[in-house]
This record gives structure tokens, sequence and C-alpha cells, in this order.
């Protein structure tokens, strides 16, 4: 297989990969065509890539599409799974809507903006004041309920693949999970019914590289957000994410470039 890169550090090692910097990439029209597969573009390069140069791109559209927007992943979920998904509220922000929300939403509750990552962007909502210092962010409001919990599990799913699935335990000033905001890991056992609930996430919507982030509430699992890139540390020793990226772009060229002759078509009888 022929590969190009447009980040040198979530591909080190790969073979046969040429890396290249996501500004440049209109330089490299042919290269880019010729590539059984373009790997970790960035998000503005994808329609060009995709719908203008036609190249094979890992993650999915599917991953960058839904995994970019806050709003975009709950609504997916709701289609999907809607009895995994925390109850959300989601309102253009004007003084009804925000109105509304706050007689609807019982104390506490979560708002977050809809573009932010690594436990940024997300407010914890106890009194009014802080209703009102994010309503004065955002041009969008995003409510969900507040869920009684104290870790979450982060599932690193690759293709059809679990690869790593561990806890999250909360920071010591307490609500975040996410290790970047000071949470823990712990890499006790995650029961199969998270695992299943990523794994079928990732299927039907067509995610191929995510960390899903799922609570559990009384052995019931609930699905909080995925990241298209996620970070590394909480990966045991031997969980090869290499490896299993390779294996996948492998199994997917080989099941569309097939080795070796082919049986003809069958021969369907005709009616006379």
């Amino acid at each position: 297989m022929q590969l190009v890169s447009f980040n040198v550090f979530r591909t080190l090692g790969f073979p046969d990969t040429t890396v290249l910097k996501p500004e440049h990439f209109q330089r490299h029209k042919d290269l880019l065509k010729e590539a059984d597969w373009v790997l970790f573009p960035e998000y503005w390069q994808l329609n060009a890539l995709v719908h203008g140069l036609k190249c094979r791109v890992f993650p999915s559209v599917a991953s960058y599409r839904i995994g970019h927007d806050k709003i975009e992943m709950t609504r997916a979920f709701q289609t999907v799974a809607p009895e995994h998904t925390p109850w959300t509220r989601i309102e253009a922000n004007g003084p009804q809507e925000r109105e509304a929300l706050w007689n609807a939403m019982p104390l506490p509750f979560v708002a977050k903006l809809p573009k932010s990552s690594m436990g940024d962007g997300v407010w914890l909502i106890e009194s009014r004041e802080d209703w009102q210092r994010y309503c004065d962010c955002t041009d969008v409001l995003y409510v969900q309920e507040y869920l009684p919990i104290d870790r979450d599990a982060r599932v690193v799913v690759v293709g059809d693949r679990v690869v790593a699935a561990y806890w999250r335990t909360q920071a010591a000033q307490g609500f975040f999970n996410n290790v970047a905001k000071g949470g823990q890991i712990d890499t006790r056992e995650v029961p199969s019914v998270v695992t299943d609930l990523a794994l079928r996430l990732a299927r039907t919507l067509g995610v191929n590289h995510a960390g899903f982030d799922i609570a559990v509430v009384e052995g019931y699992p609930y699905v909080l957000e995925f990241n298209r890139l996620f970070g590394n540390k909480g990966l045991a020793k031997g969980s090869d994410l290499n490896g299993a990226i390779l294996d996948y772009l492998k199994a997917q060229h080989s099941a569309e470039n097939p080795e070796g002759p082919t049986e003809p078509p069958p021969l369907w009888p005709v009616a006379v």
C-alpha cells in the first residue's frame, strides 16, 4: 500500500508512507490521487481531498464530520441510540430559549460549547450566575442532564475492534474526568456492556477511529461523546494502536483489491 500522511506524529513507523504538510497538499495532487490511503488530514482539507481528488481518507469521513461538533454528534447518538444518550436540549441562544431551558433543567446540569475538547468548554451549572456566564459565551445553547458519576470509560475503537478500554476517574477538584483536566487513569476492567455500546455506535455511524467516552449509572451505559483524535496516555503497554490501524487499512484495501482470479458471475435464468 502507498500511504500519504498529514500527521507525522500519528503515523510514526508506518511503512511506505510519505508525510506532507497540510498546507502543501495542493502541490502534490498526483501523489494524493495515486495513494491507497490519505491519513489524518486536517478537517479543512476533507472536502478537497474526498470530493475533489477522490482520495480515500482515514479516519473516515463520518469520523470527521460527526466528531467535529458536539451538537451534530449528540443528534447522531439520539438518532441511533436514544436510550443510551443523556437527556439533552439544544436551542438557539435567545432570551426565551435561555429562560425555557433554565426552567426545564433540574440543578445541577451540564452545559457545553459545541466545539471543544479535553474538558474545555464544559460547564457545571449550579446557579443562575453560572448559567448567565455560559450563555454569554455561546451562540447555541447545549444543555444535558447531570449524571451522578465519579468516572467514565474511554473506549478506543479502530475499525471494527476495541484496541483499549480504561476508566478515567474524577479530578481532585471534581466534575472533570478528562486526563487533561486532572483526571486519573484506572486500568481495572471495563465491562462488555460499555465496549459493546462503543462498537455498536462506531459500526452504525461509520466511525473507524475514535475514543468513545461512556458513563455508567447503576450498570447502565450512557454515551457522552467521542474524540476522533484522542490521547494515548491511557493505552496500556502492549496496546498496538499503529498495528491496529495498519491491519485495518490492509484489510480494507485487500477487500477492494482481491488478488488472483475471481469466479465469473453466475448465470441467472431469463424468463421467456
